[in-house]
């Protein structure tokens, strides 16, 4: 891996230019490339893309230097894109030896980072620039970037500083990020730039900083390939780059959260490994964010905690949540040790080494995981909103099921509807008009024939996709709730058709509206 980068020179924009003449853009891709070698090539598989790309077309040369990593012929360079600018401005080197699409000693150059494609919000077309061979998610790991796992010092050393580009640990955190319109923003960990970019739309100013010079590097060229306002990029770990700044209104972070042992010549993945023992970062984190976060703002991020032996995870989690602040953990996956450990080594490619350092790196991991006590590691979604409530909400709950991206709306009412409960007894409830959520389905079940069914679950097609089971009370009274009327006297209704008491019947459906409004279903309208 060479230190030397791209610099955002004259050639940038005279750059993206021929990007959007060519086509190289996210629909382009599809177009050129097909569904499957799209979808093979998210997972940074190459081989159906290079079947796809063997014309000599401009968008076919692009994918060939910038996603494929192929020296072209220079002069096929040259009809794609402004290669004696590009070779300047270092996005091109000149490639001699054999491997080249002419093949033979032909002059070529070659490609010095990644750029790919990426899908803004509204139709936008943007470019994430990373490391040569760090996509996320190909089979044969990190290892298979230029450089990497050379086995001398060097390498190892410059192994430890790459940047990987988009993968689907970005892509969830930028659509769960609440995006209403803020002054400041801060990118926690930027690596290749994607967050800082998002926030851009949105922020006045944008702040990223990064523990890897490196990272703070190709996130500026991120950002000026894409058009972006330049942000402030800033050096160093966790928040010790704005200590003692005014406080942001959003915070977001794909911090280095993997749980992994340190390793035995002291190296380390800066982009996945944050040298804390154990979750300590992620806790770190999450801890300190209330100190730089303004009165109502959000701090997003994913993370990676332990599950211990003994201890209620969820109470682990919520322990972590500093005072005055309401919070949404949601649990997205756990994997057992071995599973997590499989999964790291082979994103840093050790299964394609030696097989003996494989197996005892694998022991060491098993090794670090069973002396803490660890039987398993959750993967979710952290939102922090500071409410400086007395009472805060703090909600940790398991959702591993399908969810409809992008949900940061969703986080945004989530939290409006913990103020509201917070606020509301029950007289309260039964004075307010509510609204059936959009897109809503009721199902019934029970046994084909049946005069009545056995229960009835009511079910979202939108957002986090949640369904509950509701009795009778309940789906009658979510299926009238269009705002017209407040919740007692839809009540009272419902006891006299059932012939019910309604006093009783008052007593006791509070807690199922409650229910229904915590999850999304049912929407404050009005009060009466």
């Amino acid at each position: 891996m060479s230190d030397r980068l791209p610099t955002p020179g004259p050639a940038l924009p005279r750059l993206r230019d021929a990007f959007l003449a060519a086509g190289f853009t996210p629909d382009g891709l599809l177009e050129l490339l097909g569904a499957p070698a799209y979808a093979a090539l998210a997972r940074n598989e190459t081989v159906p893309a290079l079947r796809a790309t063997r014309g000599g077309g401009r968008l076919e040369t692009l994918v060939r230097l910038f996603l494929l990593q192929r020296p072209v012929p220079y002069e096929r360079a040259r009809s794609a894109l402004p290669a004696d600018d590009a070779l300047t401005d270092g996005w091109l080197r000149r490639h001699t030896g054999a491997g080249t699409d002419a093949g033979g000693d032909g002059d070529a150059v070659s490609a010095t980072v990644d750029v790919r494609p990426y899908a803004g919000p509204e139709g936008l077309n943007w470019w994430i620039v990373s490391d040569l061979g760090c996509a996320v998610g190909g089979a044969g790991g990190i290892r298979t970037a230029e450089g990497a796992g050379t086995g001398t010092a060097a390498g190892t050393a410059g192994w430890s500083r790459l940047v990987l580009g988009v993968g689907g640990a970005s892509t969830t955190l930028a659509g769960i990020t609440v995006r209403a319109p803020v002054a400041r923003a801060l990118d926690l960990g930027t690596g290749s730039g994607v967050q800082a970019l998002h926030a851009a739309r949105h922020a006045g100013s944008v702040t990223a900083t990064d523990l890897n010079p490196r990272a703070l590097r190709l996130a500026r060229l991120t950002l000026a390939l894409s058009g972006a306002p330049e942000a402030e990029l800033r050096e160093g770990s966790l928040f010790e780059p704005v200590e003692g700044e005014a406080p942001y209104d959003l915070i977001v972070s794909n911090p280095p959260f993997v749980i992994s042992p340190r390793a035995a010549d002291g190296t380390r993945l800066t982009y996945r490994d944050g040298g804390m023992g154990g979750d300590d970062l992620c806790r770190t984190l999450v801890g300190r964010s209330a100190a730089h976060l303004a009165d109502g703002g959000y701090c997003q991020l994913l993370a990676n905690w332990r599950h211990i032996e003994g201890r209620d995870w969820s109470e682990r989690l919520a322990s972590w949540v500093p005072e005055g602040c309401d919070a949404w953990i949601v649990q997205r996956e756990v994997q057992d040790i071995a599973q997590y450990a499989e999964l790291w080594l082979r994103d840093a490619g050790e299964h394609l080494g030696d097989p003996a350092a494989y197996a005892a790196h694998y022991d060491a991991w098993l090794e670090e995981f069973e002396a803490g006590g660890t039987t398993g590691v959750g993967f979710g979604w952290i939102t922090l909103r500071k409410s400086g409530a007395r009472h805060p909400s703090v909600t940790v709950e398991e959702w591993p099921h399908p969810v409809e991206q992008p949900l940061g709306e969703e986080v945004r009412a989530h939290f409006e509807r913990r103020d509201f409960l917070r606020t509301a007894d029950d007289a309260a409830l039964l004075a307010t008009h509510f609204v059936l959520a959009d897109e809503v389905a009721q199902e019934q079940i029970g046994r084909p024939g049946a005069d009545d069914p056995e229960y009835v679950v009511l079910r979202q097609n939108r957002g986090m996709r949640r369904a509950t089971r509701v009795d009778t009370v309940g789906a009658g009274f979510a299926g009238v709730c269009d705002g017209s009327l407040p919740a007692g006297r839809i009540v009272d209704a419902i006891a006299q058709l059932l012939g019910e008491d309604p006093v009783g019947l008052r007593d006791r459906t509070p807690e199922s509206i409650r229910l229904l409004v915590e999850q999304g279903f049912l929407l404050p309208a009005g009060e009466e």
